[in-house]
């Protein structure tokens, strides 16, 4: 075994293409869900079809310390498989209009996009330096970066913007631990809310399969690549 991966929001969707993508790696998997057990399972099931073992854990990540309790928890779940990934892959998304985003809806996309990446990173990060090896993939909003207005989804880039911030300042900090932190910032994928293809000079969404793979790279990447960003977006926001 090459140690635990976590991905948390591994349910479903691009979660359990992650989860099953690094079983396939040979990575023990811990797959984590908030109100979708059924879902989870079914990824566990596909994941240790990949040769590997898998648990499902439960967590709400708006709640720090539910977030940290899942990392101890994934670490601990093979005590022969330590934690070695973790990709922070939960964050709501609202569509709205700037000026009718209630304050309930600006708390939870802070809560599960930001805060959420910072209490399992930072939960993460002692575990993987003491072991000397660790792969943390945030993902990011292709275009958070630019600080291109988004009127309909502020709290969101924002969010996401602090998780781009959040994970330069980790790197730095492990940094030659044998520990990297990267970010993978998808454009419109084929599963996002709203796809404006104008918008998009490569004329096509983008797809699961090629958001993991930009994952992937970091995984398998040395621990000298850190404190990257890498877009999956078509060249939006060029």
């Amino acid at each position: 075994m090459r140690g635990t991966a976590l991905v948390t929001g591994s349910a479903r969707g691009i979660g359990r293409a992650l989860a099953v993508a690094l079983a396939g790696e040979g990575y023990a998997v811990a797959v984590h869900y908030r109100g979708s057990g059924a879902d989870a399972r079914e990824t566990a099931r596909l994941c240790e079809e990949r040769g590997v073992r898998a648990t499902v854990l439960r967590a709400d990540l708006t709640d720090p310390d539910q977030a940290r309790r899942l990392v101890r928890e994934a670490h601990e779940a093979f005590p022969d498989s330590p934690l070695a990934v973790l990709i922070n892959n939960v964050g709501n998304y609202v569509h709205k209009p700037l000026l009718e985003t209630t304050d309930a809806e600006w708390a939870d996309m802070l809560a599960s996009n930001l805060t959420a990446t910072f209490a399992t990173c930072q939960a993460a990060a002692p575990l993987m330096r003491e072991a000397g090896f660790g792969r943390i993939v945030n993902l990011g909003y292709a275009g958070a970066r630019h600080l291109i207005a988004r009127p309909g989804i502020v709290p969101y880039v924002v969010a996401k913007t602090g998780v781009l911030h959040l994970s330069h300042a980790l790197a730095k900090v492990l940094a030659g631990t044998g520990v990297s932190v990267n970010v993978v910032s998808p454009g419109v994928i084929e599963t996002s809310v709203s796809q404006p293809l104008r918008e998009i000079p490569a004329g096509r969404v983008g797809t699961v399969a090629e958001l993991v793979d930009a994952a992937l790279y970091f995984v398998r990447a040395s621990d000298y690549v850190t404190g990257q960003e890498l877009e999956v977006a078509g060249g939006w926001n060029l």
